[in-house]
């Protein structure tokens, strides 16, 4: 029985999206890996076909449909194998930001332009002193009149290069309490005292561009303040539970698609005398990881149904994210032993997913902050 009901809407949209894929981006993505960047234009044709931000109102330019249309864009992005191509940290991470907590004002000059993918957004909270821990966050807002000023640094910022505008979080200088002097702010490219920096070289996602975003009295109006002064923490905190639902969703389809690819190279070979697909060992390993796939997928759509019911289900999808992002790396590796010395090159799509996805049980909190709130459930 599936967990997920899928409407031919939702299929129809499916396949509009996989011939884009394939005819797209598919082709494209060895360049863009050799040239470091997803040409903007690509983002901008998605956003024409309606592929951005789906869950946004009309009244805002977007087609108000619900979380199963971001399911299936990561499953789709997932099956042409092209982790870098992080629309959903966009669509799904970012723009919720501006979509909850925005005023009506900044909706209408915003959320259009994240639609049609003229505008690509990127979230900066970590920095080289505070990556999980939200309340060592040294970026300072200080008012002056009817401005903000923003002086501090953030690293690691994904969509960093391209983006046109930017989620920033930073805090109160006079505000004692750590967690209530967070607040969060919109901040567009190209003003003064915002500068992005260099783009930073990864092991994988290589056409995924990450910066460093320098604030040097960078003066942006008070009204873009998302939220209430002071409350950014609080609205960090309630979006997390989808940020690591869209992890946990990219991991357990991560390891789906690396695990199908291997399983459909074997399965052609097996006919051959001496393949290593005729041995007990192997053919063990698939069943090992069909089933632990099997297990992951159940899990997380049950969460997907869950958290479009607004169910509270902040433990359980710490617990997917860690196991589906853990999962997704060891059969990646395990994949590659088994693929012998065709796994180790560069050439082997699944050595390219591994140093790809290696990243997973780092971003939206570590697999060790996961663990960590799971502890505390239990009461610890």
């Amino acid at each position: 029985m599936e967990i997920l009901k899928y409407s031919e809407d939702h299929n129809r949209f499916r396949n509009r999206l996989r011939k884009l894929l394939e005819i797209e981006v598919a082709p494209h993505i060895d360049q863009w890996d050799k040239e470091l960047l997803i040409p903007k234009p690509v983002w901008q044709k998605m956003g024409q076909e309606g592929f951005l931000c789906m869950s946004v109102a009309p009244e805002y330019g977007g087609q108000g449909l619900d979380f199963l249309y971001s399911v299936i864009v990561i499953e789709e992005v997932a099956r042409i194998n092209y982790f870098s191509f992080f629309i959903h940290l966009h669509s799904d991470i970012v723009v919720p930001y501006i979509d909850s907590y925005a005023s009506h004002e900044l909706k209408k000059k915003y959320l259009p332009g994240c639609v049609s993918g003229d505008i690509i957004t990127a979230v900066a909270m970590t920095e080289p002193g505070a990556g999980s821990d939200l309340a060592s966050i040294a970026t300072t807002a200080v008012e002056e009149g009817d401005e903000i000023v923003l002086n501090g640094s953030k690293t690691f910022i994904s969509n960093g290069v391209n983006c046109d505008l930017v989620v920033v979080a930073a805090r109160n200088p006079q505000e004692e309490n750590p967690y209530s002097a967070i607040s969060l702010y919109l901040v567009e490219a190209g003003i003064p005292g915002f500068k992005k920096g260099k783009q930073l070289a990864k092991m994988g996602m290589h056409s995924q561009d990450t910066a460093e975003l320098f604030f040097t009295n960078c003066r942006i109006p008070a009204k873009n303040i998302l939220g209430q002064k002071g409350g950014g923490f609080l609205m960090l905190m309630e979006k997390l539970q989808q940020e690591r639902l869209i992890c946990a969703v990219g991991g357990i389809w991560s390891a789906k698609s690396i695990l199908d690819y291997t399983l459909d190279y074997f399965k052609s070979r097996i006919g051959e005398e001496k393949s290593i697909a005729r041995s007990q060992a192997a053919q063990f390993a698939f069943a090992e990881m069909s089933t632990q796939v099997s297990l992951g997928q159940t899990f997380v759509d049950n969460l997907v149904v869950r958290h479009m019911e607004k169910e509270q289900v902040v433990t359980e999808t710490c617990m997917a994210k860690y196991w589906t992002t853990d999962l997704a790396k060891d059969i990646a590796g395990r994949c590659i032993d088994l693929l012998g010395d065709f796994g180790a090159m560069e050439s082997c799509p699944v050595a390219k997913v591994y140093k790809d996805i290696r990243v997973m049980p780092i971003f939206a909190g570590t697999n060790e902050i996961m663990k960590g709130i799971i502890a505390k459930s239990l009461g610890f």
